[in-house]
């Protein structure tokens, strides 16, 4: 694969398939990312690519129900599951690690710290506990809409064009064939499986939330959020009020970025995370 990535199958307990693409040195410290809902991991290419030339190694997986990844077949899709798969990735791992993780990949990370994984450090990518639920709503109805799929490429363009106005998109729509799917009847879908979103947000918000005090008790766990500063997800009071349950918690806002902070700013995004995870990895490996 470009960039010397290679592809590999982690296998979650119930026997869902998960695909990674890996990449660095086996023995260097590591930093496995979580893309969003709706999204896969190709979301992280440029990320990886400057996590690479870093020298860190990455692990980079399709959420089940993503992309190349198994879609569930009794459609377990809660924060529970998603927790267990990536602890199942991390097992892999005989190195200190740091988990990025962006919206629901950043829910996955705090509920899988909670449930016990130790990573050195957690980087959440435009995510609170409590987010502004007029994002929410506005992410939910995007994945909600067009059930039927679309007829062509250029209404699928038309759909993230109407969704992100301030997204540049190809407008033959290359790079975004990557999110689709064509099914039998020939229209094209998204790539993921509808019933990801057959429950409400609130419930994964309750559960993320309970799940932060775990964070609350770990003072020795650095955490970062990165924000977008055009985010509609996460608001000032979001970060406040995360901020009285985690005193330590690190902030970095990135101007010109909305909620998909890596696609928007991937230069001021990469530069934060290849920082933090420089100093929480060299801390914690020299232990």
């Amino acid at each position: 694969m470009a960039n010397g990535l290679r592809r590999a199958i982690f296998v979650a307990r119930d026997g869902v398939r998960l695909v990674a693409d890996c990449g660095g040195r086996t023995d260097a410290p590591a930093v496995i990312l979580l893309h969003g809902g709706g999204q896969t991991r190709h979301s992280w290419s440029h990320a990886v690519d400057h996590l690479l030339a870093t020298g860190f190694q990455v692990i980079s997986y399709d959420a089940r129900g993503h992309g190349e990844s198994d879609w569930s077949p009794e459609g377990a899709y809660r924060l529970a599951d998603r927790a267990g798969d990536l602890a199942a990735v991390a097992a892999s791992l005989a190195v200190p690690f740091v988990l990025v993780g962006a919206s629901l990949g950043g829910a996955t990370s705090i509920v899988a710290v909670d449930r016990g994984l130790r990573p050195a450090g957690l980087v959440l990518v435009d995510i609170v506990p409590e987010p502004d639920p007029r994002g929410i709503d506005r992410i939910v109805s995007f994945m909600r809409g067009h059930p039927d799929g679309f007829a062509t490429i250029d209404e699928a363009v038309a759909a993230v064009a109407a969704y992100n106005p301030g997204r540049a998109v190809a407008p033959d729509g290359r790079g975004l064939m990557k999110n689709l799917r064509e099914g039998n009847d020939g229209r094209l879908r998204w790539h993921w499986d509808p019933r990801i979103i057959a429950d409400e947000p609130s419930h994964h918000h309750r559960v993320v939330q309970r799940a932060t005090g775990t964070l609350a008790a770990r003072p020795d766990l650095p955490v970062l959020l990165v924000r977008g500063l055009s985010s509609d997800v996460v608001s000032d009071a979001g970060v406040d009020a995360f901020r009285a349950t985690l005193p330590w918690l690190e902030l970095v806002d990135v101007a010109g970025a909305g909620h998909m902070v890596a696609g928007d700013r991937n230069d001021a995004f990469s530069d934060a995370v290849v920082g933090f995870a420089r100093r929480t990895l060299s801390v914690k490996a020299s232990h």
